[in-house]
């Protein structure tokens, strides 16, 4: 198949429901056309196709990275340029794919990982303040969510880098999505980090926001996911 033969097809599977049936077909695509057509489904407007090749994306980079390790280090550089604001472009689908590759490789998350925190933290005067703050709320969505999905994989990580002190600020999000999927990040993290607002957002907010895990959407409350943030604390 040509290139614009082999996007359709990709984009084709991705509209399916079974996320597992999705992936064992696009093994057998050869793993740089897959990756170059799954660059085009995580910016896609249908939450299905988006999501879906969020997911495919983590295991088709894993599979290049076996292969070739430079290949896979040149799809992360390309995801971490597209989120600079000299790219010219947005980053949608940037942070999630990056997440979702780091949890399928070991190693790309050993080299990449601190520099996906770095979009949660502002730059400063100090040496060791080299962050790459995210103002843009569509952004930070994907951002929260990305490291929510990391602490399921690699939660350790994150903790060695205190990732659970940069949440709390995004409690205060107006944004739902961002506000919920920081509490759900910071009860996966497992650490006690603002309890008392975690518990202000349990009692009152009800606000409504979609969440997609491993292949399943739920629309669930900001209450529920700090609730359920709660209960992880202990």
């Amino acid at each position: 198949m040509g290139t614009r033969a082999i996007k359709q097809h990709v984009l084709e599977l991705l509209k399916q429901d079974d996320l597992a049936s999705i992936e064992t077909e696009l093994t057998l695509l050869q793993e740089k056309e897959l990756v170059n057509a799954l660059f085009f489904g995580i910016c896609h407007p249908d939450e299905r196709i988006r999501w879906h090749a969020v997911s495919a994306m983590g295991g088709a980079v894993a599979r290049l990275a076996e292969q070739d390790m430079e290949e896979a280090r040149v799809i992360l550089r390309r995801m971490l340029w597209s989120l600079n604001d000299e790219s010219g472009g947005i980053g949608w689908g940037a942070p999630e794919s990056m997440a979702e590759i780091m949890c399928c490789h070991a190693g790309l998350a050993d080299e990449y990982i601190h520099m996906l925190i770095s979009y949660m933290r502002p730059d400063g005067e100090e040496e060791w303040q080299d962050g790459n703050f995210l103002e843009h709320e569509m952004l930070q969505q994907g951002l929260i969510w990305a490291v929510g999905r990391l602490a399921q994989c690699h939660k350790g990580r994150l903790l060695a880098r205190g990732v659970e002190h940069d949440l709390p600020p995004y409690l205060a999000s107006p944004d739902a999505t961002v506000c919920g999927l920081a509490a759900r990040a910071i009860g996966l993290l497992g650490r006690p980090e603002a309890m008392e607002r975690l518990q202000e957002l349990a009692t009152n907010d009800q606000r409504r926001l979609r969440l997609y895990n491993h292949g399943v959407f739920t629309t669930v409350s900001v209450a529920d996911l700090a609730t359920q943030a709660l209960k992880e604390m202990g």
